[in-house]
């Protein structure tokens, strides 16, 4: 613009000057465009790398630690309930029974996918149209839940357990998941494990299991509250019955050596 105003220059025309100066408006605009595109981008890649850290490190943590407590535990105790049996025992020190029955029992699939078991869902999913109502969550997913998150069905933990079940199944091996399930499923109102449970119902350390009181534990998983392995209904026994028949069906005790 100085060179425009020096003497001997002509001075453009106001219709010319006006066209520079939206020109210059318009130039400013798309590089303040521009800077906010790249500060929201910057923001978004920020928290993506924040909620991914918030989400690893508590399995990186897992698969080294073993956890005192869970967040199924904590919300009984505040519930007052002051009978808490919780015994936590190395899956190496367990029968190996037992982990071949929840497996059986909850998750046959859960050797070979990743967190998500699709055949299942799509198979509830088809059954929901038909009036029935059943679940479809993993081992991996059903210790998420168990660790970390809360009772109930809403579609919130439900998207937050998938998220950490893909996590977990990134970083945590799977003979470890099964570790930390068998350590933190409940298996009656105040039974949490299967160290506590092998005592409290059948009086005997968790190596010592059989493949019948196995199934029986094993059994009570849809309803531990309500189920009783000690003194088994008769629902409860066909139900160990079928869990039993499926043990040798899915590998039976190689099953968990090869893991």
């Amino acid at each position: 613009m100085r060179d425009l105003m020096r003497p001997g220059r002509r001075r453009p025309p106001r219709s010319e000057r006006n066209q520079l100066r939206q020109a210059a408006k318009q130039g400013k605009r798309r590089r303040g465009r521009k800077k906010h595109t790249f500060s929201l981008t910057r923001w978004l890649l920020k928290l993506i790398i924040f909620v991914c850290l918030i989400s690893a490190l508590p399995m990186v943590a897992l698969r080294y630690i073993d956890p005192p407590t869970s967040s199924f535990i904590e919300l009984n105790k505040l519930n007052n309930n002051k009978n808490i049996k919780h015994i936590w025992v190395d899956i190496e020190d367990v029968s190996a029974y037992f982990p071949v029955a929840v497996i059986a029992s909850e998750d046959q699939q859960f050797p070979h996918h990743f967190g998500f078991d699709l055949k299942q869902i799509m198979l509830v999913l088809s059954e929901k149209d038909k009036g029935l109502s059943r679940g479809a969550s993993t081992i991996t997913q059903q210790t998420v839940k168990n660790l970390f998150l809360w009772p109930g069905r809403n579609l919130v933990r439900k998207g937050i357990e998938a998220w950490l079940a893909l996590w977990m199944e990134v970083i945590v091996p799977k003979k470890r998941i099964l570790e930390l399930y068998v350590n933190f499923a409940q298996f009656g109102t105040s039974v949490f494990g299967v160290g506590a449970a092998s005592q409290h119902y059948f009086k005997v350390h968790a190596r010592e299991l059989n493949p019948h009181q196995s199934a029986l534990i094993a059994a009570s998983l849809p309803t531990p509250s309500r189920s009783n392995p000690a003194k088994p209904s008769e629902y409860l026994e066909q139900r160990a019955a079928f869990i039993q028949d499926q043990m040798p069906r899915i590998g039976g005790r190689r099953l968990i050596s090869e893991l």
